[in-house]
C-alpha cells in the first residue's frame, strides 16, 4: 500500500499592481488613488520604492468597489461613505460571530448595523430619485418630439 503524501497548500499568489490593473479594467493610477483616499488599504510598513503586491481580497474589494460605482452612478466620496458602512457592518458581523457577545452588546451591535444600512439605504434612494427625475425629463421630451413630429406630419 502506497503512503499518502502530505497534502501542501499551494501558496497565495499576490498580484503586482499592473496584473491588479489589467484584471480589474483600471488604470494603476486609479488603484493608488483609491488606497490614496482609502478605499483601498494601504499595506503598512511597505518600504517606499518596493512594490505593492495584492491578495484576492484587495482584488475582489476593488472589483465590488468599481460595480458599485458603475450601478449606482456615485461619486468617489459618495463611494468612500458606502464603502465605510460596508466595512463597519463586516467589522461587526466578526464581533458576533467570534466575539460571542452577550445580549446587551448583540442589540448595540444591531442598531450600530441599522445605522450603517439607513445611510447607504438614503444615498441609493437619492441616487435613484435623481435617476427617476432624468428618466421623467428624457420621457417629456419625447413626447415633446412626438407631438412635433405629428404637427409636420399633419402639416406637410
Amino acid at each position: 500500500m502506497a503512503e499518502a503524501t502530505p497534502q501542501v497548500a499551494s501558496p497565495v499568489r499576490e498580484l503586482r499592481i499592473g496584473e491588479v490593473a489589467k484584471r480589474t479594467g483600471v488604470t494603476p493610477r486609479t488603484i493608488r488613488y483609491y488606497e490614496e483616499i482609502g478605499l483601498l488599504p494601504a499595506v503598512a510598513g511597505r518600504d517606499p520604492g518596493s512594490h505593492r503586491l495584492y491578495g484576492e481580497r484587495d482584488v475582489e474589494r476593488l472589483e465590488e468597489l468599481l460595480q458599485l460605482k458603475e450601478v449606482l452612478g456615485v461619486t468617489l466620496e459618495e463611494l468612500r461613505e458606502i464603502a465605510t458602512a460596508e466595512s463597519a457592518r463586516a467589522a461587526l458581523r466578526r464581533e458576533w460571530h467570534e466575539d460571542e457577545p452577550d445580549a446587551g452588546r448583540r442589540r448595540e451591535i444591531i442598531d450600530e448595523a441599522l445605522g450603517h444600512v439607513a445611510s447607504q439605504l438614503e444615498l441609493v434612494r437619492r441616487r435613484k430619485a435623481e435617476i427617476e427625475g432624468f428618466e421623467d425629463e428624457l420621457v417629456a421630451r419625447r413626447r415633446l418630439l412626438r407631438k412635433r413630429l405629428r404637427e409636420i406630419g399633419a402639416n406637410g
